[in-house]
């Protein structure tokens, strides 16, 4: 039996619960892989605290060289996290032939093209799992699983807080502001959330998967991104009565020779499986051109749920180390033809709109014929009847497909209109099959 030597780098939730996972489950994975993983060092800059676990004597460090330095460590986990020194940690790891798991999300969305290249250099294994919807093994199903299928579309509700969120607004009609100080206090949003909320963490993930499905290297900056922060239950409550929730998706498509990549709102069909998925639960639905669609549920973050997909990457390494196949399945990889990201104004979308019209004969033929101009037909109309007097009232649009670039021009016509009000709403709407 093969004795691979493991070192972690960060003991935080997630590194905790990895170490524990890997000795209080050491006999269980060498059963079923075959590989004894040994635990020899794990370090952090703070170890004079309670991990809720026994360390065995010596295996706890301040001091990350001990992990990087040592020749008997095989396996390096970066669970530090940010972009700067955890670079540097894989990198030396990298360097001195050491194979590396990480669950860094940011890391990989901003420098993911220049680590896997380093990798494959080296000849050693990146392996990030946990990176993605934390215990759900997505990155594994899309390597292997899938390995078979050009990608059409994955559709994920990747971040569990604007989940939690969303399904509070829906069920208990509480706006976002109260949900989030409920959420805060539970401790399923960060006393800063803007990560999570505004979409820039759900895009870290939407990155990754892009890069896996589609062999494009995309870096952050190139993708489109919106958050939650200014969803009105209003909204929420009219979306229900069409048939629709609202979920906040990473959306990917792949159309011909370009590929779509982007973070945002958008109503789902309240039929739809995807659509169920509440409160802290992630989800990802992934269309193959062979398999057709396959859905993935589970917890996307926590300690034990994150700790499973890290230890699942520590044992598929292993084996690799076991049989000398580093790189087995390479992460690098180039499609012919190479896709191009597709421009956000030749996006093709449908549309929830909520304007607020001014309440006299004659305003709903002028929206009608903005958008009509603009080619955007309407498919949908929902106009509440006013019980008192307004100067505007809402009104809701569903629309049929059209370009971004018209979408957004029409919008632009309708907001300078004088039977217009302020503050129109628009968000994606998403047709999926049920």
């Amino acid at each position: 039996m093969k004795t691979v030597h493991v070192g972690i780098l960060g003991l935080g939730t997630v590194g905790a619960g990895t170490a524990q996972t890997l000795l209080q489950q050491r006999d269980l994975i060498r059963a079923r892989s075959g590989v004894d993983l040994v635990l020899k060092r794990a370090a952090d800059l703070n170890i004079d605290r309670d991990f809720g676990i026994a360390f065995p004597e010596g295996v706890l460090t301040s001091d990350a060289g001990e992990v990087l330095d040592d020749a008997e460590i095989r396996i390096v986990i970066e669970l530090i996290g940010g972009t700067g020194i955890a670079r540097e940690f894989i990198l030396r790891a990298f360097a001195a032939g050491k194979s590396v798991v990480t669950a860094n999300k940011a890391l990989l969305a901003v420098h993911g093209p220049e680590l896997i290249a380093a990798a494959t250099e080296a000849g050693v294994d990146l392996y990030f799992e946990a990176a993605v919807a934390g215990g759900i093994p997505i990155i594994k199903s899309l390597r292997e699983g899938l390995v078979a299928n050009p990608i059409r579309e994955i559709h994920g509700i990747l971040n569990g807080t604007c989940n939690y969120i969303l399904t509070r607004m829906e069920r208990d009609k509480v706006s976002f502001d109260e949900v989030l100080r409920e959420a805060q206090d539970l401790g399923y949003a960060e006393a800063e959330p803007s990560l999570d909320i505004d979409g820039w963490d759900t895009a870290h993930k939407a990155v990754i998967l892009a890069q896996i499905a589609y062999g494009i290297p995309i870096t952050l900056d190139e993708v489109p991104v919106g958050g939650i922060r200014d969803i009105d239950p209003l909204d929420v409550a009219f979306a229900a009565e069409l048939g629709y929730r609202v979920k906040l998706l990473a959306i990917l498509r792949r159309l011909e020779n370009t590929v779509e990549v982007g973070v945002q709102p958008a109503l789902l069909p309240a039929t739809h499986l995807l659509s169920k998925v509440d409160m802290s639960f992630n989800a990802v639905q992934v269309n193959g051109a062979v398999v057709g669609e396959t859905l993935y549920y589970g917890r996307g973050a926590g300690s034990l749920p994150t700790a499973s997909a890290v230890v699942a990457d520590v044992v598929d390494v292993a084996l690799n180390i076991a049989s000398g196949a580093a790189d087995r399945i390479p992460l690098q990889w180039a499609p012919n033809p190479p896709p191009q990201l597709l421009p956000v104004g030749e996006r093709m979308e449908r549309s929830y709109l909520r304007l607020p019209l001014r309440d006299r004969p004659g305003t709903l033929a002028k929206v009608a014929k903005v958008l009509g101009d603009r080619g955007i037909t309407i498919t949908a109309l929902m106009q509440k009847e006013a019980h008192q007097a307004h100067e505007f009232i809402p009104v809701v649009v569903l629309t049929g497909e059209a370009r971004m670039a018209d979408i957004s021009r029409a919008l632009d016509e309708l907001a300078a209109m004088s039977d217009v009000g302020e503050g129109i709403v628009r968000y994606r709407v998403e047709e999926l099959s049920s």
